[in-house]
């Protein structure tokens, strides 16, 4: 793409958003007023994301705060009753007499009166009347019931419960969404991008739960204001810090602590959070380790999360917020000279500022950094290496929102990025000889452009119209072996442009019930291909290349959603159908090399996944849960693999169940279950065995033509906290956890292990399966003590 081609991109966007504006501007009513502030938790202050705000005799008008907690209602001039409504808080009803632009910031209270329910069910009414698809916001206090290995609650664990999710193996924290892989996952924290979302290998994610405010699951049409991925989105939110007291919380596990501390630097204009996580399990065991050949073996990981708000005037908020997190292994080998490190993590920072511009305006603008970064080094007695890779973005963006009418909500905003991705670079040493690959980091920019427009029409239809335009230049230093020419630092060398249309539609049916659909276009610019089943720190990200096409994904999805008893029993049934263009894998006569330009190792296919998804789900009461089947197939196809044959993906589940029950069974007590049944995990079998000249041959069958058996387990965890004492200033909690009930040997993996006699000319195979998690008990306690809170009610 030329230059000219980004100026006439610009220029049109410009333009169309011009027109819009001022079209919905001149259909608003001359004497309209507007009713605007921020909604915050009673007690923290902290900020509220997509509470309901609406006309109690008429629901269908209205807003919901954004992910500022700032709303903007315009109205006519009169007398009204607004409800502010979110789930697991009080309602607030506040009658207003709107004759001029009324600021006011709403508070609301944890636990709905019996007074307010009535109003409160029309909260739950979102699911059906929302322009929204394939979204659900997962609140932290329900990912704190759950039953959690090894005691340590895990938010992307949680959302392997949800329909359309598949884990990536036994145990990890890595997902599946809607047959994407783990690169096609958009992982946001405080809006900087998170490359590697686990520790432990994936076994746990990098997200500290007394650190997060709110998650955003987005599976089905993507906002126009997400791009970058192909899949979904995982938007994750850190808290600001209590307002109000100064909080210490946390919890000792049995592999883990954790630590919390908030409160405010300037009551009513600054906050800040500081929470930290660390693993002991090996450090505790380390003086057993010494006495062992193994001396100086350790393994731990930790995670720090920060932030600091300062609000400048009612109008301007400054933000700053950074995440660093590392996983440190050693093993050491005394007795043959053997030593293996393997340090790896990620680092993000976040500077935003708000600014409220007037009344129905509001934007954010940001500057983040995010860098993840991974070394294997180590060697046994003169041989010695040391392997380095990464990735380091820095992004400018800025996002608005306008309210011009209860009709629109506008949104737009752009985003640059600049990449940096270096490839696995080698150095070895083996005595006198040295070795190195001699590799350089890919550079290239990014530009997104977006708009869209969340438009309510009078039949009750609402319409969420968005455009999204993205670019992407690959940029020198670098050696082109299609043009034999060598490209200068900051030369392009390869340009793309993709518009990336995105529509859904809401179709009321009647105040129960709506029917959905929409047809989401998606691009992405860089690529992770692994020859795992899960993301790995050693797995390499690539950039679109003059090679390697950016990645293309179209998702048509449709679905009927409906209350039942009162909005107390949600229901979905969703069908889905995405294609996926420009799909990478190695070759199939690849070999690990680190000597090797790794682009020159990659094939390109296509890919399609197509399912339908149940949900239901019951969020009021002393019994609470859900129930998510997916019905689903994966697929892939590559010319250079197999002739092209169509072949199930190695995370392709056609049958997905999970069921999850929280039941308040006693004034102190809560238990909380979790069932999970999913299809075997799809591999490529032994097909025959021979020998060639002498030489054990082994003959593979077609790629992924077996399953491992089917996957399934039940777990448990009772929480106990003494209910009359959680207003004291300090109080506890003990969590019970049982992981795998019934003790299954599900999976991990599968090897085969070969025999063979040279003499009598014979060979064979036999097949294991390695289960890695059986039956794991675990207890953790949990502490909150506000330092601030001298007195108490019982």
């Amino acid at each position: 793409m030329e230059i000219n081609n980004l100026r006439l991109l610009r220029f049109v966007v410009i333009v169309a958003l011009h027109i819009t504006l001022s079209k919905t501007g001149n259909a608003q009513a001359p004497e309209s007023f507007t009713l605007s502030g921020y909604v915050r938790e009673s007690g923290s202050a902290e900020t509220m994301i997509g509470v309901n705000i609406f006309l109690r005799d008429k629901p269908q008008v209205g807003t919901a705060s954004n992910l500022y907690g700032f709303y903007s209602l315009t109205l006519p001039k009169g007398r009204y009753s607004i409800v502010f409504s979110y789930v697991g808080y009080s309602p607030v009803v506040m009658d207003v007499m709107l004759e001029r632009n009324t600021v006011k910031d709403i508070s609301l209270s944890a636990g709905i009166e019996m007074q307010e329910v009535v109003v409160s069910a029309e909260n739950v009414r979102r699911n059906v009347e929302e322009a929204e698809m394939g979204t659900i916001d997962l609140q932290m206090e329900t990912v704190k019931k759950l039953p959690a290995l090894f005691g340590e609650v895990d938010l992307l664990k949680s959302l392997q419960l949800l329909p359309g999710i598949s884990s990536a193996a036994e145990g990890t924290a890595g997902i599946y969404v809607r047959g994407g892989g783990p690169d096609q996952n958009l992982v946001l924290l405080d809006e900087a991008i998170v490359y590697n979302t686990g520790h432990l290998f994936g076994f746990f994610s990098v997200f500290n739960s007394d650190a997060i405010k709110n998650t955003t699951l987005i599976k089905g049409s993507m906002p126009a204001q997400y791009g970058g991925r192909i899949s979904s989105v995982i938007d994750v939110q850190m808290k600001e810090g209590n307002d109000q007291d100064y909080v210490i919380e946390g919890g000792v596990g049995l592999i883990s602590s954790r630590i919390t501390a908030q409160g405010p630097l300037s009551r009513g204009k600054s906050t800040f959070i500081l929470s930290g996580r660390r693993t002991y399990a090996l450090d505790l065991a380390r003086p057993f380790i010494n006495k062992t050949k193994f001396e100086g073996t350790n393994y731990y990981f930790y995670d720090l999360n920060a932030k600091v708000n300062y609000r400048f005037s009612p109008r301007n908020r400054l933000f700053l917020s950074g995440y660093f997190g590392r996983d440190v292994f050693r093993f050491q080998n005394v007795e043959r000279d053997f030593l293996l490190e393997l340090p790896y993590g990620n680092a993000t920072g976040t500077v935003r500022w708000n600014h409220l511009w007037s009344d129905k305006l509001f934007s954010n603008v940001s500057l983040i950094t995010n860098n993840y970064d991974f070394r294997l080094s180590g060697g046994q007695e003169t041989f010695r290496f040391n392997v380095n890779s990464g990735v380091r973005n820095i992004s400018f963006k800025t996002d608005v929102d306008y309210y011009p009418s209860p009709r629109h909500q506008l949104k737009f905003g752009t985003r640059y990025t600049f990449h940096k991705l270096t490839p696995n670079v080698v150095n070895a040493t083996n005595g006198e000889i040295d070795f190195s690959t001699d590799f350089k980091p890919k550079y290239g920019h990014e530009l997104e452009l977006y708009a869209a427009d969340e438009w309510a029409l009078p039949s009750g239809v609402k319409l969420n119209l968005g455009l999204r335009m993205s670019a992407f230049a690959h940029v020198g230093p670098y050696y082109s072996t299609i043009q034999f020419k060598n490209f200068e630092a900051g030369e392009w060398v390869k340009t793309y442009f993709h518009p990336e249309p995105r529509i859904l539609a809401t179709w009321p049916v009647d105040g129960h019930s709506s029917v959905k659909a929409g047809i989401a276009r998606t691009t992405q610019y860089i690529h992770l291909v692994s020859n795992s089943g899960s993301t790995l720190p050693a797995d390499v990200w690539v950039p679109s290349t003059e090679r390697i096409q950016p990645q293309l994904g179209t998702q048509y999805a449709a679905g009927y959603f409906r209350n039942f008893f009162d909005n107390a029993l949600e229901t979905s049934v969703e069908v889905y159908y995405r294609t996926m263009d420009n799909q990478l894998d190695y070759r199939e006569s690849y070999v690990e090399n680190f000597s090797a330009d790794i682009e020159t190792e990659f094939v390109s296919g296509k890919g399609r996944a197509y399912g339908m998804e149940l949900f239901l789900r019951k969020n009021n009461g002393s019994f609470t849960g859900w129930l998510g089947y997916s019905l689903t197939r994966t697929e892939r196809w590559f010319p250079e693999i197999e002739n092209g044959r169509v072949y199930p993906a190695v995370y392709d589940r056609p049958h997905d169940l999970s069921l999850v029950i929280n039941w308040s069974f006693a004034k102190n007590w809560d238990l909380s279950a979790s069932f999970i049944y999913a299809t075997g995990k799809a591999y490529t079998p032994v097909k025959s065995l021979f020998f060639i000249e002498g030489k054990a041959t082994v003959e593979y069958a077609q790629r992924n033509s077996d399953r491992l058996k089917d996957y399934h387990r039940l777990d448990l965890s009772l929480v106990y906290e003494k209910k009359t004492k959680v207003n004291k200033p300090f109080h506890s909690s003990w969590a019970f956890s049982i992981y795998n009930v019934y003790n299954r040997k599900n999976p991990f993996f599968s090897y085969f292990d070969f025999s063979s006699d040279v003499l009598s000319g014979s060979v064979s195979a036999k097949a294991y399966e390695v289960t890695i998690f059986t039956i794991i008990p675990s207890v953790t306690w949990n502490f909150y003590w506000n330092i601030s809170k001298k007195q108490y009610a019982e």
